[in-house]
């Protein structure tokens, strides 16, 4: 029996102005959390290593905290869909916000006992994962409908930097506030973060409104009925499709060249840890750059195209000219380059992708994103360290070879007429 599609969709009068009082209220209540996300996750690590001294414990426990977003994605795009997106992040955040505080109580009685309070780690890591694989495709389905239509990027630019400066702010006093504090009360800040958001968000304006009509059969088959719906709606759209294949499969290249980074920077460049974060935060100082010139920039059609296309272009190839440099300035330069030309990539294919699906398939959509981004980076990881003992750790042929590749699945891209005429549209 076929179902009866009954896609919910929010039908909302449009923002005369980005800074307008609903999009504020989300993003300061997820400036706000991020930074307490950023506290949990380090408290965690250090908690496990504390308790435990287990990197192989450590490991499993970031893995099955990220797994559930990799393979719940589109399920949490279809709910998204179903339901009113601002309703369903208060909801996460709310979850989100009682799990870190539940889990802070207990860690305030030790004689629960170190496996108890383990295995109750692990549940909230899970359980986290879990929220967000229905939290990110909410959010990132919802922007769209809160700020005026050419100022989508200026808003995904904004929300991407709030994340990302949130980031360093966490890392920079989260290992400071665990020696002062300790876990348990690092994990009771995280949820009351959580909270805050949600109660930002309970004051957002929510006109949501589903269309009429009930699917036929269960309400189970009608559900993954929905979920294959994006699916197919995506396939069928090869400039999008291939486009987004494209930037999944350079993820992946790029996985090799992440793991062997901390050999490149005591085995080739000849110094100390330190500059591994070094690195990594030249990087991430470059996203941000990409994200703001990306906010900023107002570029449309062909010249918007091929900004993407070069960003795919020199990304990848930046990074792996790492590999082939032995000065420690030079290499902070290139990392910086390379995050600046992927973060002004990842803020215009977001933003493309918001503007080209339609508002009652968007969680879908973006869920699909997710979990083809999310899914071959493991694999990636993998295979990277398993060509570096191969290779004896020849930094020059992983780099070079991941960057060569990277270049050749950007110029087959670049040669798609679907793909430059997706590349091309008004968003």
């Amino acid at each position: 029996m076929e179902v009866l599609q009954t896609p919910a969709v929010a039908e909302k009068p449009a923002p005369s102005r980005l800074w307008n009082r609903d999009f504020f209220l989300l993003w300061q209540g997820q400036t706000i959390s991020q930074v307490g996300n950023q506290a949990f996750v380090i408290a965690m690590a250090f908690w496990i290593k504390e308790a435990t001294g287990s990197a192989t414990l450590m490991g499993l426990l970031m893995t099955v905290a990220a797994l559930p977003g990799v393979l719940l994605a589109p399920f949490g795009g279809t709910f998204a869909d179903r339901h009113s997106r601002i309703k369903v992040l208060i909801v996460c955040d709310l979850l989100a916000g009682l799990a870190m505080l539940g889990l802070g109580g207990a860690m305030h009685h030790p004689e629960l006992g170190q496996r108890t309070l383990i295995a109750l780690l692990f549940a909230v890591a899970v359980f986290g994962g879990i929220v967000r694989s229905f939290f990110m495709p909410a959010i990132h389905s919802a922007i769209p409908d809160l700020v005026p239509r050419d100022r989508l990027a200026a808003a995904n630019s904004l929300n991407q930097f709030s994340v990302q400066t949130s980031v360093f702010a966490g890392q920079a006093v989260g290992g400071v506030l665990y020696r002062l504090l300790g876990a348990p009360l690092l994990f009771v800040v995280d949820g009351l973060t959580f909270l805050f958001a949600a109660g930002s968000e309970t004051f957002i304006r929510d006109t949501f409104r589903k269309k009429e009509g009930k699917p036929a059969g269960s309400p189970f088959r009608a559900f993954l009925h929905e979920t294959a719906e994006g699916l197919r709606w995506l396939w069928q759209r090869p400039g999008m499709r291939d486009f987004i294949l494209v930037a999944c499969l350079l993820n992946f290249l790029a996985m090799p060249m992440t793991v062997l980074l901390p050999f490149y920077v005591q085995d080739t460049l000849g110094l100390r840890p330190d500059w591994y974060g070094f690195l990594l935060a030249a990087t991430s100082i470059g996203s941000v750059a990409g994200f703001l010139l990306a906010g900023s920039l107002r570029l449309k059609g062909a010249a918007r195209g091929w900004t993407l296309v070069t960003g795919l272009l020199l990304g990848p190839l930046f990074f792996a000219a790492l590999g082939f440099v032995r000065v420690p300035l030079v290499a902070l330069a290139f990392a910086f380059l390379s995050g600046l030309s992927l973060g002004l990539v990842n803020i215009y294919l977001l933003t493309l992708i918001q503007a080209a699906t339609p508002p009652e398939l968007r969680g879908r959509v973006l869920g699909l994103l997710a979990t083809l981004g999310g899914g071959l980076m493991p694999i990636g990881l993998a295979l990277g360290g398993w060509l570096g003992d191969l290779t004896g750790k020849n930094i020059p042929l992983i780099f070079g070879g991941a960057g060569l590749l990277s270049a050749l699945v950007t110029l087959f891209l670049a040669t798609r007429k679907e793909c430059r005429a997706f590349l091309a549209q008004e968003a």
